[in-house]
């Protein structure tokens, strides 16, 4: 697998496909985020951002490779396995991403009111329930699972706001939490980050596997 994700990662740095989805991202955290803001409002913003980008970044993973590549890499190492490697490929990209979003954002922003432990656990937690709902959301919508361009996009648009947007949703519970920690001084790690990681963790795990089950089941 370790091979697998190499080979991909260094495809999709080849394509150059990561380019729209990481200016995007770093554009609108550009205009979103100022010198001296609370850091867990930035922090807040960078992770609800990340999860559609996110998502982006697994269609760019899962299209990158032309099909003829694609098919012996199939032959040789078989579908699900290497889906899989596109996905997690895919993943260590966006956390990438989110990880430079989270320094920048601790970097330019003022002084919090929670403590260096408490700000660093916690900006990390909304990075990996962003990371990992957005990997769920894109395995999902792109291939094999649907076929179709413009409705994969549609489709990881509209999934993307609904975990954002929905009260109960594990990324509407991390952000919320630590823009009313930024606002009164104090974040609820177990229920606020810990839960929703957990949450986001089954939930991409179920998203892969239901992904990679079509991938195999398409190649057969």
């Amino acid at each position: 697998m370790t091979a697998l994700v190499g080979y991909q990662l260094e495809l999709l740095l080849r394509s150059q496909r990561w380019l729209p989805p990481v200016l995007g991202y770093g554009l609108l955290m550009v205009l979103g985020i100022s010198g001296g803001d609370e850091p867990l409002g930035g922090l807040a913003y960078a992770a609800g951002l990340l999860l559609p980008f996110a998502a982006w970044l697994v269609r760019c993973a899962v299209t990158v490779e032309p099909a003829a590549a694609r098919a012996c890499r199939v032959s040789a190492a078989g579908a699900v396995r290497v889906h899989r490697g596109a996905l997690l490929t895919a993943v260590l990209a966006a956390a990438v991403l989110g990880l430079a979003a989270d320094a920048a954002v601790l970097v330019a922003g003022g002084a919090s009111q929670v403590g260096p432990v408490v700000l660093f656990g916690a900006g990390l937690g909304a990075t990996a329930v962003a990371v990992l709902l957005g990997a769920a959301v894109g395995a999902l919508s792109s291939r094999p699972v649907l076929v179709s361009g413009p409705y994969g996009i549609l489709a990881s648009l509209g999934g993307s706001l609904l975990l954002l947007l929905v009260p109960g949703a594990p990324a509407h519970v991390v952000v919320r939490e630590l823009v009313r920690g930024g606002r009164h001084g104090g974040v609820d790690v177990v229920a606020g980050v810990l839960l929703p990681m957990a949450v986001s963790a089954v939930v991409a795990v179920a998203a892969v596997a239901v992904a990679c089950t079509v991938a195999g089941r398409r190649a057969e």
